[in-house]
């Protein structure tokens, strides 16, 4: 018999409702932060980049020390914990601007802090969720976990923009700090008990724990390709991250109600795709799901640094990416994130979340922003984007070269006798 559906399971309620506030207030942050530099403090491009380098820089110098420490303690008190800190440092943000003394440097340290507890958080949650739910019920409860995602990208920007004009950006960051609180107290009330971690040697260094992590990540048939895909996925994403919205105002001549659709047409791809994820994986397997929805992704996505001719026509070619290519893309990724959960042992899991965390954000990210930057300088912001897009389409042979158009599902492969 089938068992009854996760918006049955009161304890998933609970972790859903509050990490949809939560990403909802984290948009509203991502888009207030930088007017906060750019309109409260008068930042100039050098202090804008600062700001991006510092949560890079969180990500990179925290982020594998965070895996270790999740395997070594329990997963929920560090989620709640890391809301809780989060909380208190946005709220810094509105309460020194009130009495005057909000500085660009304030902003720097909070985006340095914010993105080290992240790191953490992001370690620990993928880790936790499948001793909430069992490894069974990952596809299904990545699919809904992703459609919280998808509804702060819908609503997020607009919602930020709205605060943002009536009360002016600082005061737009209380949202996020209310949204951590909501999401700790979301994460404190789950009634069912966290299993106790396994025995470990306490006088095991922790360098030695994050080198075993970055093994498991190295040594595993499966998490390596993925690995490899991740790291030129985000090296090249970021060419859109850093010029898409010029490209669009400067070469194809959209106006900012035309960039605002365009851009909320991914949001709306990515609810439809997180509603029909779990039946798409289901009927292709987790592997071939992984393999056909990057490829569809990546053929559409051509349009984009293709798009040209009347702005109606180039509208249309740069929002059937956002719409359909974004829907796929959120397939794609829960099926990545429920493949590792499967493989990777609870021991570490920790650890190689933080490794794949690490190399995507905190190595890849900053690394293709700086290359954007250039590229667009030689060759163009078109051009640049084109870069972008071939080295998306590229980071798929990965993948493809791999065993994991083979895997049908994560259990199935653990039985065989190449898993690692």
């Amino acid at each position: 018999m089938s068992e009854p559906s996760l918006w049955r399971h009161a304890d998933f309620l609970r972790l859903w409702t509050g990490q949809t506030v939560s990403r909802l207030g984290s948009v509203v942050t991502r888009t207030a932060l930088p007017l906060v530099a750019l309109l409260a403090l008068g930042a100039g491009p050098r202090e804008m980049a600062y700001l991006v380098i510092s949560g890079s820089a969180g990500v990179l110098l925290v982020g594998l020390v965070a895996g270790a420490w999740v395997d070594r303690l329990r997963r929920r008190p560090l989620l709640i914990w890391t809301d809780v800190i989060r909380a208190a440092l946005l709220f810094s943000i509105p309460a020194a601007y009130v009495i005057g003394a909000l500085r660009i440097e304030q902003l720097y340290a909070v985006a340095f802090l914010e993105a080290c507890l992240a790191s953490l958080f992001n370690a620990a949650y993928p880790a936790y969720v499948p001793s909430l739910i069992g490894t069974d019920r990952l596809v299904e409860g990545n699919s809904k976990l992703a459609t919280s995602s998808s509804i702060a990208e819908i609503g997020g920007p607009g919602l930020a923009g709205t605060l943002v004009q009536i009360g002016g950006a600082p005061f737009a960051i209380l949202v996020d700090a209310f949204s951590f609180v909501v999401s700790a107290v979301s994460l404190a009330i789950i009634r069912s008990p966290e299993p106790l971690r396994p025995a470990r040697d306490t006088t095991s260094r922790i360098g030695r724990e994050i080198v075993e992590g970055l093994r498991a990540v190295r040594n595993h048939a499966i998490v390596f390709p993925l690995a490899l895909r991740s790291v030129l996925g985000h090296v090249s994403g970021s060419f859109y991250a850093v010029l898409y919205s010029l490209y669009l105002l400067q070469d194809l001549h959209l106006d900012p109600f035309l960039l605002g659709v365009v851009i909320s047409a991914g949001g709306v791809g990515s609810l439809v795709g997180s509603v029909f994820a779990s039946r798409a994986i289901r009927a292709l397997g987790i592997g071939p799901a992984i393999i056909w929805m990057a490829l569809a992704a990546s053929a559409l996505g051509v349009l984009t640094p293709l798009a040209q001719g009347p702005v109606a026509v180039a509208t249309l070619m740069v929002f059937l990416p956002q719409l359909i290519g974004d829907g796929l893309q959120t397939i794609e990724g829960v099926a990545e994130i429920s493949l590792v959960q499967g493989l990777i042992p609870d021991r570490i899991l920790g650890r190689a979340n933080a490794t794949l965390e690490v190399v995507s954000h905190g190595i890849g990210y900053p690394i293709g922003a700086l290359v954007a930057a250039a590229v667009a300088e030689q060759i163009g912001v078109r051009g640049a984007i084109a870069v972008g897009w071939a080295g998306m389409a590229a980071s798929i042979l990965f993948v493809v070269l791999s065993p994991v158009p083979r895997v049908r599902t994560a259990a199935e492969w653990r039985t065989e006798p190449q898993a690692v």
